[in-house]
């Protein structure tokens, strides 16, 4: 390990790229070969071991993996696209840390991403609109969960937009999809669950995944039961917020849709490829 410590030391300083935000980064294929790999699908694995070491730790990886299209000239003026990577100094720790021990080069650069990252737990804390973007997309797949217990029960694709209706009716104090969105100023055209906070998020898994599992628990079989079954979910969850002294879900502000959050991340990740890339 000393033999190799200042040479992929040296080469590492080197490939670092600096952000407009001050932040170092790296491009994924040069790591790949400062960590002594050769073929990128075999690097890939351990980057995406890295991504989901990362969300495992509660620290968004598209943050800190960001992937790209790079093009790359084949001769004769022919130009062909190869997917890259840009990864933060995090994300770059994680891939270290989950390469080959048996490569001198990984440990080394594990010494050397540990040292390098003494500050870095500020910077891996999830911001409130991304913890509200994790939460959305458990929603969703709770969502997709519900709907397949929904169909077990009996309710028809017809029916589906009354038993969902059902559930908000029992959380919102009577109030269906489209009467939140009006006293919410929702455009209509908006996904209600998109223009959610954390907290009102939070209160709608909780009255899905909990008439999902009484679906399935209690075999509720008959589409008038299942949406019957919906509303109790949702009015008992009501009145567990009501007991606590919790605000009532019709009562919090919308939040700007989560998909705008999202495109705007996706532009930040674009121009960040774009300045990163000129070096290459």
């Amino acid at each position: 390990m000393s033999e190799n410590l200042p040479h992929v030391v040296s080469i590492l300083e080197e490939k670092k790229r600096i952000a407009k935000n001050g932040q170092p980064l790296w491009i994924g294929r040069e790591l790949m070969e400062v960590l002594g790999y050769t073929n990128w699908q075999n690097f890939r694995e351990v980057i995406e071991k890295a991504k989901d070491a990362s969300n495992n730790a509660g620290v968004f990886s598209t943050d800190h993996f960001i992937e790209f299209d790079e093009v790359i000239p084949t001769g004769k003026g022919a130009k062909n696209k190869r997917e890259n990577v840009i990864l933060s100094r995090h994300a770059a720790y994680l891939v270290a840390m989950n390469g080959d021990p048996s490569k001198p080069e990984i440990a080394t650069a594990q010494n050397y991403f540990a040292v390098k990252t003494q500050e870095a737990e500020q910077e891996q804390q999830l911001t409130e609109e991304q913890r509200r973007l994790l939460l959305r997309n458990r929603v969703k797949d709770g969502n997709k969960a519900l709907a397949d217990a929904a169909y077990v029960a009996g309710v028809t694709t017809v029916k589906f937009g009354i038993f969902h209706d059902a559930g908000y009716k029992g959380l919102y104090d009577g109030r269906g999809r489209d009467a939140i969105k009006q006293l919410k100023g929702i455009p209509m055209d908006e996904d209600l669950l998109d223009c959610m906070g954390r907290v009102e998020l939070a209160a709608n898994e909780f009255r899905i995944t909990q008439t999902e599992q009484k679906l399935r628990a209690d075999n509720i079989t008959g589409e008038q039961k299942a949406i019957d079954t919906h509303y109790a979910v949702g009015k008992e969850v009501r009145e567990a917020i009501k007991k606590i002294g919790g605000a009532m879900p019709e009562t919090i502000s919308a939040e700007p849709s989560i998909k705008k959050l999202t495109a705007a991340q996706q532009r930040k990740n674009k121009k960040l490829v774009e300045s990163v890339t000129k070096k290459t």
